[in-house]
């Protein structure tokens, strides 16, 4: 994809400098003063950094090479002197070569604005506008940045925008799980019958079963530019796990498209139809026909605040009590506590119109998180939610009175983008689920570790 040339100008203004603690005046360099064929001086490390930097700031690149290759081995100028190859790589072209230097100098400290500057001019040079886009995302949030320069990022952002972007994330894995069909634990259930209540064992279909599978999902998504401040947004998502044979296996799929609309820099609006389909056990078991609506706007460097209205039809294939509608309505505010590290934390209503009472319900909860990067390469995700769902009306197979949940949800992730296998990078993610419900046969705990491999186009 060729990047627009007022884009370039545009990042070319965030880092015209030669080094992450800024340019020094430009000054006659050693060899110049040499008079000889052959120049012999003795000069500690960090003066022959001071002469390659010389040499960087006049554009004497190649002369430059060599000092910096014999500096790679001294751990109190690693910072300096990958910066400067960095540098040197993407003023001779090498945008794929100085973009990897300045991935591994994040991987190492993800605080260093300036180098994640020059990291998302590499990657518009590359005509990565979307990953760009992140990079500057992160770098907007550090609080020590010049106003101009704040600034600046914000009309790159702008511009990223209104030009055609896309995104690829996908994964695969193995995915070790204590309830591979999401059932109750108990082995006999009470029945209302005759005035009492009678012991029902459960086959062990009904129960709660462990296994093994291979999953795999993918997310992409691009922005096609259809006016000066609008866009149309087309998501697709896809996700699946195989256990031994047929009977657990799950996977589905999403797409969304519609328009979204930019008033301004830090304000945004979209509206998406949606369409959703899943397969159970070899079999397609639900289909969706829907919208949501979102918002979002920026407040200051470090937060953010999102809304969000999800309205669905869904056809139930295997079994038509749970048909109807459905609808959802989410609130969240993120905060940037470091340039690498968010926190946020929300609200949430679900509703639940199916085609039988018993099924039909009303959830509000409350979600939070907290992550980012951190050094060397370390990626982390820690999140929960919590809420609370009663239903319209009673099972009467099981009780006199309505059901009642309590809904637990815990995830933890980690991964290291440092390294690399044919570009996928490892993660591992533990997740825990439990519902406590005044209907035993509804109650259960889920605890699903996934061991995948990750790649970001």
């Amino acid at each position: 994809m060729t990047v627009h040339p007022r884009l370039m100008l545009a990042a070319l203004l965030l880092a015209p400098l030669a080094s992450p603690a800024g340019a020094q005046e430009s000054a006659q360099v050693l060899i110049d003063r040499c008079t000889a064929s052959v120049c012999v001086a003795q000069l500690t490390p960090p003066q022959l950094l001071a002469e390659a930097r010389k040499l960087v700031e006049a554009g004497r690149y190649a002369e430059a090479r060599p000092m910096l290759a014999a500096l790679g081995n001294i751990p109190a100028l690693k910072l300096e002197t990958r910066f400067l190859r960095g540098f040197v790589a993407a003023k001779t072209g090498d945008h794929a070569g100085a973009a990897s230097i300045y991935k591994q100098i994040l991987s190492d400290d993800p605080a260093q604005t300036r180098v994640r500057l020059e990291l998302a001019r590499e990657m518009l040079a590359m005509g990565h506008a979307a990953s760009a886009d992140r990079q500057f995302k992160i770098a907007e949030q550090d609080k020590d940045l010049p106003i101009d320069v704040a600034r600046t990022i914000r009309a790159v952002r702008d511009v990223i925008r209104s030009k055609r972007a896309w995104r690829v994330d996908v994964d695969f894995g193995l995915v070790p799980d204590s309830n591979i069909n999401n059932a109750t634990g108990a082995d006999t259930i009470n029945v209302l019958w005759g005035g009492g209540t009678l012991p029902l064992t459960l086959d062990a279909n009904a129960r709660a079963r462990s296994g093994l599978g291979e999953t795999a999902s993918i997310s992409a998504g691009v922005r096609l530019p259809i006016a000066a401040k609008a866009s149309m947004l087309v998501d697709f998502d896809g996700s699946g796990t195989n256990y031994a044979g047929a009977s657990f296996d799950d996977y589905q799929v999403q797409l969304a498209a519609g328009p979204e609309l930019r008033p301004s820099e830090r304000v945004s609006f979209s509206a998406e139809a949606v369409g959703a389909q899943r397969w159970y056990g070899g079999n397609v078991v639900s289909r969706q026909t829907g919208a949501k609506l979102g918002g979002q706007a920026v407040l200051g460097r470090s937060d953010r605040v999102g809304v969000q209205l999800d309205l669905r039809h869904t056809i139930a294939l295997f079994d038509r009590d749970y048909s109807g509608w459905q609808g959802s309505a989410y609130a969240t505010y993120e905060h940037a506590l470091t340039r690498s590290l968010v926190v946020s934390t929300g609200l949430f209503v679900r509703r639940d119109w199916l085609k039988a009472e018993t099924y039909s319900s009303t959830e509000v909860g409350a979600i939070g998180g907290i992550g980012g990067e951190l050094p060397h390469g370390i990626n982390f995700g820690i999140s929960g939610t919590l809420s609370r769902a009663h239903y319209d009306a009673a099972m009467w197979l099981f009780s006199l009175e309505p059901r009642g949940d309590w809904r637990y949800t815990a995830r933890a992730t980690l991964g290291n983008r440092k390294i690399r296998v044919l570009g996928f990078s490892p993660q591992v993610s533990v997740s825990y689920t439990r519902t406590d419900s005044s209907i035993a046969y509804y109650a259960n705990d889920r605890v699903r570790v996934r061991f995948a491999l990750a790649r970001y186009f």
